[in-house]
């Protein structure tokens, strides 16, 4: 395919926002080619429990190097804090705050150069062959911008994994 025939992308992130400004962000990032290769989807059910029981992901060696370095943004970047995060099988949703700057970042970080490092270090640890791409290119994000839909994106987060199987990122 030549590049004059080469589908167009659609831009994913705000024109003239600042995505270093303080505020909450709603953030998944894809494996490449949507590979199951960071948690597989366990269900439990207790003895106790009536109806369908707890889903939960079981993290696979990839899947403990994501949430190590997931769990480090907040080192590297001091403005930054992981709030809410699920690592499903293809996918990783999370809820990042960024904080005003401190001061002692310039220019302050951006949510795309937070995303940037995070994958970077992650397929560094994962020791992948050469050429090999763990994630896709790019990232989705959404900005939260109330209460009410901070609130929606952390149930979407909780119930993720019960929900797998019907999830528009599920593949077998």
């Amino acid at each position: 395919m030549d590049k004059e025939n080469l589908p167009v992308r659609k831009k994913n992130r705000l024109i003239n926002f600042d995505y270093s400004r303080g505020g909450a962000y709603f953030v998944t990032i894809c494996t490449q080619d949507r590979k199951r290769i960071l948690s597989s989807i366990v269900h439990t059910n207790g003895p106790d429990y009536v109806g369908e029981g707890f889903a939960l992901p079981q993290l696979t060696n990839i899947g403990q190097i994501a949430e190590y370095w997931m769990k480090n943004i907040c080192v590297r970047f001091s403005n930054a804090e992981l709030d809410k995060y699920v690592i499903m099988p293809n996918h990783i949703h999370m809820v990042l705050i960024l904080r005003e700057s401190d001061g002692r970042a310039n220019p302050s970080p951006t949510v795309s150069s937070i995303i940037g490092w995070l994958k970077y270090n992650i397929t560094r640890a994962a020791d992948l062959k050469s050429g090999q791409r763990l994630f896709q290119r790019s990232f989705y994000d959404r900005i939260i911008r109330n209460r009410d839909e901070y609130m929606e994106i952390c149930n979407y987060i909780y119930f993720n994994p019960l929900n797998w199987e019907n999830d528009e990122l599920y593949s077998l």
